[in-house]
């Protein structure tokens, strides 16, 4: 069988001793200066002013919405838009917030979301925010989209958890919007096995998130921050500052393990994207001779982070196919994302307004996509090619 991902971390077996050395020896394992030196590391790699580490891509999701809402830049029934073709945790936090989920369609042949999808969805309804998701390692026309959002005060989050190195002419995915979460589970192009991130150059944005993640307290602000907070709300002495809370928030704290290993996987990234992208152009070169598959556009892109590969067939019927040959050879498949994101239980159950979403629906009925890893080997690489081909 080859598995969505054969493996918890790159260089399985050394990054498993050293956390069993680690955490053998650690101080503490509660969030400490392990989170503090991976949250600075990985600022630096994305090229962002700060980080904030979170014990989950989706927490990391909702508590950049609640800090919005608790800065008072998003309100209680505000539109917020989000790409169609999107997990679940990209909307519920909308739902759960008092928020208003707006879709915005995708172009099939890029997976995403593009400023003529933003632009013709603003003809019919006005949104205060747009959460985008640069999917399964692609992206759209980022920069046009944040102009769109910029000339209208529309808000523009990312969500970067399946494009982690993707870059377009102007830029790293994740640095386009104000805010952009990062996912490092099991199977994203980094793992700590747990673990989600925010990045952010804004410094009131990063102080609130701080707050949210750990109970609407300051005790991970700094000094300068903590003086002026408890000034401002007349908090007298330590012992009552700890236990102070002064706006809504959650336990989102990851562990010193999660810092831990981010720090130990960070080094092996680049190498671990280098690989992906080798596999993918391997694989893809064998797709674009097949006339019963849609070969992806990245030709707005610089560089495909390939998150796992996507097979987009021209009809259901066709993805049927494929999709008995590949699990006939073996192979876990998934489909893209969570498909159509209208056509979930939850969404309907919460959301009454329903949008057109012809290129969200196509993929949902005619994709799906299998692991794509440093581990894949020239055995795999060949079975996968082999489903690719034309029958």
């Amino acid at each position: 069988m080859i598995p969505l991902m054969k493996f918890a971390f790159c260089d399985e077996f050394q990054t498993r001793k050293a956390l069993a050395d680690f955490v053998l020896h650690a101080p503490r394992l509660s969030m400490g200066s392990q989170c503090e030196e991976f949250e600075r590391e990985f600022a630096i790699h994305q090229g962002r002013t700060d980080a904030i580490l979170f014990n989950s891509g989706g927490s990391a999701n909702l508590a950049m919405l609640q800090a919005l809402k608790n800065l008072g830049r998003l309100k209680t029934g505000d539109r917020v838009g989000f790409s169609g073709l999107t997990w679940s945790t990209n909307i519920m936090p909308i739902i759960q917030l008092g928020l208003i989920p707006v879709p915005i369609d995708c172009q099939a042949d890029t997976l995403n979301s593009m400023s003529r999808h933003l632009l013709e969805r603003l003809r019919q309804v006005e949104i205060k925010a747009f959460f985008i998701t640069n999917a399964m390692g692609f992206a759209g026309d980022l920069e046009e989209i944040k102009t769109a959002c910029v000339d209208r005060g529309i808000l523009l989050l990312e969500d970067n958890c399946e494009a982690l190195g993707s870059q377009l002419p102007t830029g790293k995915t994740g640095n386009f919007g104000l805010c952009s979460s990062f996912s490092f589970f099991v199977a994203h192009h980094m793992s700590t096995i747990e673990g989600g991130m925010v990045c952010v150059d804004d410094p009131e944005m990063a102080e609130m998130l701080r707050m949210v993640r750990a109970n609407g307290w300051d005790r991970n602000l700094t000094a300068t921050q903590q003086s002026r907070l408890r000034k401002q709300h007349g908090v007298r002495g330590e012992m009552m500052a700890k236990y102070t809370f002064y706006d809504l928030g959650y336990n989102f704290r990851p562990t010193e393990v999660t810092g831990f290993l981010g720090q130990q996987q960070l080094k092996l990234l680049d190498a671990n994207i280098a690989k992906r992208s080798e596999n993918y152009l391997r694989l893809n070169n064998v797709l674009k001779d097949n006339p019963d598959l849609i070969a992806l556009d990245a030709s707005h892109m610089t560089f495909v982070s390939s998150f796992a590969f996507v097979v987009l067939c021209k009809s259901p019927e066709l993805r049927d196919q494929y999709v008995a040959e590949f699990a006939g050879a073996g192979v876990e498949l998934r489909p893209v994302i969570a498909g159509n994101m209208q056509l979930q239980p939850f969404y309907r159950k919460y959301v009454s307004d329903e949008y057109s979403l012809p290129g969200t629906h196509f993929v949902h009925e005619c994709g799906f996509y299998f692991g794509n890893y440093p581990e894949l080997s020239s055995m795999d690489l060949e079975v996968l090619s082999s489903c690719l081909m034309k029958k």
